[in-house]
This record gives structure tokens, sequence and C-alpha cells, in this order.
């Protein structure tokens, strides 16, 4: 869990103080929000202090590559800064680097720190949901929710080893959501952390559209969760994401599923056939499996103008 932020700056540079002004600013604003917070120079000893686990809890934002590489070799995660003296900086490997630092917000600075240290980032929270990114965790409780019949009579299941499943996500975790900035997401009931379901957006092999897909377990269903989650990740989707139109797929036979689009706003356009199991039985990476080997299903494609 994040504890600290620690500015690391050219020593030079902060002798001017309208320069070092807006970096001790933005350490007070950090202060303010319940974190710690101070401005150092590059080489400061006072990052030997730190040992351990210790260092684990720090998100270190540093204008020089030079010194970030140094401290990611010392087991601190790293952000880079570019300001108007270092307009030329190349930062190597980081995940983020910000500009215009009295902007940035403390939910970035807590979100970057979180896609360092594994943490998922929560998206969305509504009257009674959290919904999150997926951790590898979540894994055990999703084979709960899938172990109904019923569960996978409109749509895919997960693998057969829960031990390929756990790969598969670790990848998605890794290769989507830092890529793309959206996804799949965990559903979790706000009042006892019980997760009841996946919703999010994703892109689905041969189509162009972004598409919505959701799944609430059978216990949870009929409580008006799955558009309640739904409703939220769209308003997301048109607020956060930029998206102008969405579309969802839902097997013809899939009556409920089908009423729920058409509540959401959703307009039928189409049926088409939509290649399923692309991955087999077992995950071998990310290689699909061999066309001959390809299912196809009968869908109801919807869309929706966001």
């Amino acid at each position: 869990m994040l504890k600290k932020v620690i500015f690391s700056i050219n020593k030079t540079w902060l002798e001017d103080k309208d320069f070092a002004g807006q970096f001790e600013r933005t350490a007070e604003y950090i202060i303010s929000q319940g974190y710690e917070s101070e401005v150092v120079t590059y080489g400061d000893s006072s990052f030997d202090r730190y040992k351990g686990k210790e260092r684990s809890t720090i998100l270190v934002a540093t204008d020089s590559n030079q010194d970030a590489q140094t401290l990611i070799e010392k087991g601190f995660y790293c952000i880079g800064i570019l300001h108007d003296k270092n307009k030329e900086e190349k930062f190597k490997g980081l995940k983020f680097v910000f500009s215009d630092i009295e902007e940035v917000e403390m939910d970035s600075f807590v979100k970057a720190y979180q896609r360092y240290a594994g943490e998922p980032w929560e998206v969305i929270r509504t009257d009674r949901l959290i919904i999150r990114e997926t951790t590898v965790e979540d894994v055990d409780e999703f084979y709960r929710l899938y172990k109904d019949p019923e569960m996978t009579r409109y749509m895919e299941g997960l693998f057969e080893n829960p031990e390929d499943e756990k790969r598969y996500q670790k990848d998605y975790i890794d290769k989507v959501y830092g890529l793309m900035g959206f996804g799949v997401w965990t559903l979790v009931r706000a009042d006892d952390n019980v997760i009841i379901g996946r919703a999010g957006y994703s892109v689905r092999n041969g189509f162009d559209q972004i598409e919505l897909g959701f799944l609430v377990g059978k216990e949870y269903q009929r409580q008006g969760y799955a558009y309640e989650a739904c409703r939220a990740i769209l308003e997301y989707g048109r607020e956060i994401l930029g998206l102008e139109h969405v579309q969802t797929l839902v097997k013809k036979e899939n009556e409920v599923s089908i009423h729920l689009c058409k509540k959401l706003g959703f307009e039928e356009k189409d049926e088409v056939d939509v290649e399923e199991n692309i991955y087999g039985h077992a995950y071998n990476g990310t290689d699909r499996v061999n066309m001959g080997q390809a299912k196809y299903g009968r869908y109801v494609r919807f869309f929706l103008v966001l």
C-alpha cells in the first residue's frame, strides 16, 4: 500500500525558488490527502534509510532517467517528471511520466503506484458495487461463480485447469489493463466484499467496435446488479474513456440478457456468427488454437450510441 511520495529533483534546479515551489506545494497537497511526502535531491542519502519492504510502500517521482534507474535497482517504484528544465529527458522502462506536476491529482499518484505494486485499480463505485480490476486471486472465486451449468449455457466458461486460468489472468492483467486502459473487471458487493460477477469492455476478434460484456453469478441474479454495473460502466465509457458507441453480442437464445441490453438502451442491429473458445481447453500463452478447432455461435448484435 502506498504510504509516501518522494520527489527526487536536480539540486541546481531546486535553487530556483519558483521552480522548487511547484514541488513543495505538490508535496503539501499529497500530505493533505493523508500520505507522506517530501522533496529531495539526486543521490540524497535519505533513500538509504528505507529498507526491504518499506521501499515497496514508496513512489519516487524523479526528473532524471539515470536517477530513476538507480532507484529502481534499489527496489523503489519510480515515475518520471517532465518540466521546463528537462524537456529532452528520455525515460526508459517507466510506466508513467507526468508533466504539469501541480495539476496531477492524488488518484493518479495512487494508480501509478498500484500498477507497479500489482494492486488492482478501483474503477467505479456504485451504490452497491465496487467495480475493480481483476486479480489472479479472484480466479478461485470465478470457479465458484461458474460452477452452475446454467452460467455457461450462453457464454464461454473457464479453462478446465485453474492454473491455466490463473496464467491467462496474469497475462491479461499485464498486457490489457496497462496497454488498453480498460478491460473486463471484477464486480464486488460493497457491503461484504463478495465477488458476484464480471463486467467491462473488450475488443473481440473480427469486430471493430468495443464490446460491453457482463456476467453475474446465479445466486446474485434478479437483484438488479447487472443493470447497476452495466449502467455505470457505460457512463464511465462515455465520460472517462471517451467512447462514442459500444456494441454487445448476446446469444440469440439468451432472452434475459437481450432484455437487459434493451433496458440499457441498446438497439438490435443484426445476427452474426462469433468465434468461441479461441484458446481451446488449455492456455498456452497468447497463441490461439488452429482454425480447424474453432467453434462458432450465433449471436444478436446490439449497438448503443453513448
